[in-house]
């Protein structure tokens, strides 16, 4: 399988998305001790360079603990992806552009798809505690 980084941007079909797509709360729940999440800092901010016009919220899990909550990350990084506080995907994800372009894109059609789709509707791998967890903070950053 070819490195997705070696692949050229998507962004030209995204800004033609744009215009009508619906705006996500896009958020890296990582922490300042992890050398991954260092390195991937530089990925998330070129993520929002190839699809703007969502909200990127970088979330130190310590220095922002009351912020994040009950949520426990077990592998970082692990990215939040909500549309009007309703969680659409929550986990880890590979610290590649190309995955996480097609992760925002995926759930863009799927909310232009099913834009009414009931708000307790979220991620069904995670434990209860979990999607709760998630759902509250989609809640505050879409609040």
């Amino acid at each position: 399988m070819p490195d997705t980084d070696d692949l050229p941007s998507r962004a030209p079909s995204a800004a033609l998305f744009a215009a009508t797509a619906p705006v996500l709360d896009i958020v890296c729940l990582c922490a300042a001790w992890c050398g991954t999440c260092r390195d991937y800092e530089a990925t998330f901010a070129a993520l929002q360079n190839a699809l703007p016009g969502h909200r990127y919220r970088w979330i130190d899990i310590e220095d922002e603990a009351d912020l994040a909550g009950d949520i426990d990350v077990e592998t970082f990084p692990t990215l939040m992806l909500a549309h009007r506080g309703r969680v659409l995907f929550a986990g880890p994800v590979l610290p590649r552009l190309g995955d996480a372009q097609r992760l925002v894109e995926v759930q863009l059609q799927a909310v232009a798809a099913a834009p009414d789709r009931g708000r307790s509707a979220g991620p069904a791998n995670l434990p209860v505690d979990q999607a709760q967890a998630y759902a509250e903070l989609a809640a505050r950053l879409a609040g």
